[in-house]
């Protein structure tokens, strides 16, 4: 979607302001096909929000609920991890696309394709499969003892 509607990138050269483009735009395209598939109104940007916090208003916007710091700040984390996640499947991908002279959306673009997989962004979904199987705190150590026990229906992520 970026690469039509910023389609002279490659003759501008400027690689950093397109990244920087990508980064920035994401948050809005997700919330924009989240609320889309759940038949909701897109709700624009507030420029006076935080990265995280202006995710979170953009998909879930309901006015009588107030974003906390911690819920912004657990946002965070979770996209620096995502970020910073070593040389995995999607990111070996959309080094091999980069270093075949593929632009930048082309090679981001083939990176998310990578996350169809169950054993790349499935995962994301097992962990939180694994969060709700645990329930709460209190559950933990009988969740860790079962994985240690060898159960077949238990699994650690």
């Amino acid at each position: 979607a970026l690469a039509s509607y910023y389609h002279d990138q490659e003759a501008d050269k400027d690689e950093l302001k397109y990244a920087k483009l990508a980064v920035a735009k994401i948050a809005s395209m997700v919330a924009l096909i989240y609320r889309y598939i759940t038949n909701q109104d897109f709700i624009t940007a507030d420029t006076k929000l935080s990265y995280s916090k202006n995710f979170l208003h953009m998909m879930f916007d309901i006015s009588s609920y107030k974003f906390t710091q911690v819920v912004a700040k657990a946002l965070d984390i979770i996209f620096v991890l995502h970020a910073d996640h070593e040389q995995n499947a999607s990111t070996a991908t959309v080094r091999l696309a980069g270093s075949s002279g593929a632009d930048l959306f082309a090679c981001l673009v083939a990176g998310t394709a990578t996350l169809w997989g169950p054993a790349h962004g499935g995962a994301n979904e097992a962990v939180i499969n694994m969060l709700m199987t645990i329930e709460k705190p209190s559950n933990v150590k009988q969740f860790i003892q079962k994985v240690k026990d060898g159960s077949k229906t238990t699994r650690l992520m």
